[in-house]
């Protein structure tokens, strides 16, 4: 993994001011640094220019960028920030076309199919990536982008130069361009936050290249070309050929996803999403006599604190021990305590450029910088929820029938403690539900498909191009913020695909949660963890950690200069603060609850204090 960044103007010509976009291109690299410490490069030519941040994982030694090559007399560069899983074969297709390659790195795969075989070679590529090639040539660039946005890239238009970068403040590390919220920045941070529409970056101006899309920008200007989106179809296989095939190609992914030249580990939680690429990985590396890691997380005293309820009924560890004694793992125990959480609060923004998942995110961030002091990379269980079917709003009666985003229902905790004249001035109810209505209206169905069926890929298309969508954010700035490179099996587009079809009745059979995760899971986990039920990333239950929210939201309400002031009701904030949370009843998704609201303004004050409000 890596960080990229760069510009482009093709009536500017970089090189009469070489020293100074240099040094630009410097600034810009620096910016996103943390997400690759290992190396750095630049590239500048007359009309666009390339910087990297390198976290050296496949090929430590030849493996540089920007990565420059010279073919039939044109010149491309390339920066990446990713992997590509297939590396092997492309490579081997490429040689038998007559490519000679320099190195072992992915990247240059990307480069020689790009130079040999044009934009559509990215159809043949299964990663995680964003990455950017320049044709001198052509003189164009192109941004591409993994199909399900594993991988960020930010871009935009400022001062006639296109801009772009892995992270919004790589855009704002060039010279002049200050970041600027606006009305609507507000509406999605308060009625959608600490999800965001997918194709924006929150800030004016700013945008994103969409999963699955590339951008090609010429003298022309900028051209948007879809090269993978969903597609529905009838599925054909039966009910053991689908738990056959939905296995062969979840151990394949995750067989692909162990390529690195730097040891592995795995994130494992006790759930059945984790354990599965745990159990996986093990054996794999097994075979080549080499024990796997894994690291599981909690908050102190939790076991003292801890409270069942629909979303969380159980514990992990005790999960966690039969899944280390199963796999035989070298496994390390963490724990974050309250000084923790509200330490990394607000680096949490930082990495993000945005308010976030409260202490769902400060607590992911605190554990990846202690496992990176032992690993670089790591493969999680993310995705598998929202592809086959896990989360509780894909079965409750009311969430099938409401016609809003199932995990934000109710906009009422959202509205709880703005003022009323922000009420009034930002129509977060319209905003949330446009947004909702705009993803329906853009979910594939197939033609004449049983009501009750396409109201299921309505609910499985939002869950893919928005709760994933959150939750690989926060991976992907929680982990890069440390140097830490977050892998996702799950987000294989090829199972996406492939269970996108599936039919309810074998997604779930017989009621079970995730049953056909489950079956074809059989044989690589204990019954105990193969049927245990859902039970979401740990979150502290520790009074403590409430009350001192409190406090420290009540402390920024009586500073006067706070740019919270602005939007939160003190009165409001006051009620609150004296009623007992209610644990049951989260404003986002299944973790954020009382607490969470509270960090989240937390949040929301520094980002705006950051940012220029």
């Amino acid at each position: 993994m890596c960080g990229i960044a760069g510009f482009f103007h093709t009536k500017r010509n970089f090189l009469e001011e070489k020293d100074y976009f240099s040094s630009v291109l410097n600034t810009m690299r620096e910016s996103i640094s943390h997400r690759g410490n290992d190396e750095n490069g630049i590239f500048l030519s007359s009309h666009c220019g390339l910087a990297h941040a390198r976290l050296s994982i496949i090929d430590l030694q030849t493996g540089s960028q920007p990565m420059v090559r010279t073919e039939n007399g044109n010149t491309c560069a390339i920066i990446h920030n990713g992997e590509v899983y297939n590396m092997q074969e492309l490579r081997e297709e490429l040689e038998k076309k007559g490519h000679s390659f320099q190195t072992t790195s992915d990247t240059e795969v990307l480069l020689a199919g790009y130079m040999t075989e044009g934009v559509s070679f990215i159809e043949k590529v299964n990663g995680i990536f964003a990455y950017a090639i320049y044709d001198e040539q052509l003189e164009r660039l192109f941004l591409f982008r993994d199909r399900l946005g594993v991988k960020p890239l930010f871009f935009m238009q400022y001062d006639d130069t296109f801009l772009f970068a892995s992270e919004l403040k790589g855009l704002f590390a060039y010279p002049g361009n200050a970041p600027i919220i606006d009305k609507k920045s507000l509406c999605e941070i308060f009625a959608l936050g600490p999800a965001k529409t997918y194709g924006t970056g929150v800030f004016q101006n700013t945008k994103e290249v969409l999963p699955g899309t590339f951008l090609s920008l010429s003298a022309n200007g900028i051209a948007e070309h879809t090269y993978w989106k969903l597609q529905s179809a009838p599925h054909e296989d039966d009910f053991e050929e689908t738990i056959e095939k939905t296995a062969f190609l979840i151990q394949d992914s995750v067989k692909k996803q162990l390529l690195s030249d730097v040891p592995v580990c795995t994130f494992l939680s006790g759930g059945i999403d984790s354990s599965l690429v745990t159990s996986i990985s093990a054996r794999e590396l097994n075979k080549k006599g080499i024990p796997l890691s894994s690291y599981s997380f909690d908050f102190k005293d939790n076991s003292i604190h801890f409270k069942s309820n629909s979303f969380q009924p159980s514990e992990d560890r005790p999960f966690v021990e039969k899944m280390i004694a199963y796999c035989g793992t070298d496994h390390t125990f963490l724990e974050c305590d309250n000084d923790d959480l509200i330490q990394n609060l607000y680096r949490t923004v930082d990495a993000r450029d945005l308010p976030c998942m409260a202490d769902v995110e400060s607590s992911l961030l605190y554990f990846c910088k202690e496992v990176v002091q032992n690993h670089k990379v790591a493969l999680t269980g993310e995705c598998a929820d929202e592809i086959f079917g896990g989360y509780p709003w894909f079965h409750k009666k009311e969430c099938f029938e409401a016609d809003s985003f199932p995990w934000t229902m109710d906009m009422s905790p959202r509205k709880l403690l703005l003022k009323d004249e922000i009420l009034a001035e930002l129509p977060l109810e319209d905003y949330a539900h446009n947004a909702y209505e705009a993803t329906i209206a853009e979910t594939p169905v197939s033609i004449g498909e049983d009501p009750v069926e396409k109201r299921r890929r309505e609910i499985a298309y939002l869950n893919l191009k928005w709760f994933m969508t959150t939750l690989l954010d926060r991976m992907d700035r929680t982990s890069m913020s440390c140097g830490l490179e977050a892998r996702v099996p799950f987000a294989d587009h090829r199972i996406v695909e492939y269970v996108w079809n599936v039919p309810w009745e074998m997604k779930c059979p017989n009621g079970l949660v995730k049953g056909l995760l489950r079956y074809a899971s059989t044989g690589f986990l204990p019954d105990a963890v193969l049927y245990r039920k859902k039970s979401p990333y740990p979150k502290t239950y520790n009074p403590e950690y409430e009350k001192l929210l409190g406090t420290m939201l009540w402390e920024v309400l009586e500073d006067a200069s706070s740019p919270l002031n602005t939007f939160i009701d003190k009165q409001k904030v006051r009620s609150f603060l004296e009623t007992p949370s209610d644990y049951g009843k989260p404003f986002y998704g299944q973790l954020m609850a009382g607490p969470q609201l509270l960090a989240y303004l937390l949040q929301v004050n520094y980002w705006l204090t950051k940012y220029g409000c």
